[in-house]
C-alpha cells in the first residue's frame, strides 16, 4: 500500500485546509477559498471543492442540512439527543480523518468509547472504501471483548453500507446516525483528531506508511494510557474504561 498522492501544491493546500477546518469547522468551500486567496494562494472554488471532497471534509452547520449519501443505503435516526452518558460501552462512535504526510496522504478511522474517551481501535487506508471502517469496528469488538448499546456515526457511505451495518445488526447494537454537516455529537472523536494532529501529525510529516503507523501506535498508546484528561478527573481513558468495563 502506498500513500494517496496529489501534486506538491495541492498537498500544501490540503494541509492548510485541514488545519483551518480544525480551527474553524463552520468554514465551507466558498469561505475556505476566500481565506486561501487572502493567504496569497491562487485558487478557485472548483479546486477547493475537489480537495475538500478528497479530504472528506464538510463544514459544520448549526442546523440540519442535506448530505450526499448513497440512496440505496439505509439511514437511521439520531438516538442520543438528551441522553446522559453515564457508563462505558453505552455509546461508541467512529469517524474518518485525513492524515497529511511528507509525500501524499492517508485516511485514518478510529472507534472511541464516549464515556471514557478510550480509543478502542483504529485503521489506516489510502482510499475511502468502507472495508477499513468495517475492520476497525470488528477490531474494537474483538479487542475490547465488549459491545456498545448504541453505535453512532454520520451518514457517510462507509457507515451506511450494508456490510458495515450488518456487523452491528447481527449483535443487536442500536444504530444512531447524525447528519453530515451537523454541529452535534461526535465531539469526543473530533477532540481526539485535534490532539493527534497538533501534538503529532503536523509536527512529524511522516515520510512512509510504516513510519506513520508506528507514530500513530505510539501516540494513541500515549493518549489512552498516559495522557490525563481533565474531563475524567485527571484519569486516563484506558484506566476509566478498564475499571468500569
Amino acid at each position: 500500500m502506498e500513500p494517496a498522492s496529489e501534486s506538491p501544491t495541492n498537498l500544501k493546500l490540503m494541509r492548510l485546509i485541514d488545519q483551518q477546518h480544525l480551527e474553524h469547522p463552520h468554514m465551507g468551500r466558498q469561505s475556505m477559498t476566500q481565506w486561501l486567496q487572502l493567504q496569497g494562494h491562487q485558487v478557485n472554488i472548483k479546486r477547493v471543492r475537489r480537495l475538500m471532497d478528497l479530504m472528506d471534509l464538510v463544514a459544520i452547520y448549526p442546523r440540519p442540512r442535506t448530505t450526499l449519501r448513497n440512496p440505496e443505503h439505509s439511514v437511521y435516526p439520531y438516538l442520543l439527543r438528551g441522553v446522559k452518558i453515564e457508563r462505558v460501552n453505552q455509546v461508541w462512535s467512529t469517524d474518518i480523518t485525513y492524515i497529511p504526510m511528507e509525500q501524499g496522504f492517508m485516511y485514518l478511522t478510529a472507534v472511541i468509547d464516549w464515556r471514557s474517551r478510550h480509543v478502542l481501535s483504529w485503521r489506516l487506508s489510502n482510499t475511502l472504501e468502507s472495508s477499513f471502517c468495517i475492520d476497525a469496528l470488528e477490531d474494537a469488538l474483538v479487542a475490547s471483548g465488549n459491545q456498545p448499546e448504541i453505535f453512532n456515526t454520520d451518514q457517510g457511505v462507509q457507515f451506511t453500507s450494508h456490510r458495515f451495518l450488518e456487523v452491528l445488526q447481527t449483535r443487536d447494537i442500536l444504530v444512531s446516525m447524525d447528519g453530515k454537516g451537523r454541529a452535534i455529537d461526535n465531539v469526543f472523536i473530533e477532540r481526539f483528531w485535534r490532539s493527534l494532529k497538533y501534538e503529532d501529525i503536523y509536527l512529524k510529516a511522516y515520510e512512509s506508511i510504516a513510519d506513520l503507523y508506528k507514530g500513530l501506535e505510539r501516540y494513541i498508546e500515549f493518549y489512552s494510557t498516559q495522557r490525563p484528561h481533565q474531563s475524567l478527573g485527571g484519569k486516563t481513558p484506558q484506566s476509566v474504561y478498564e475499571q468500569a468495563a
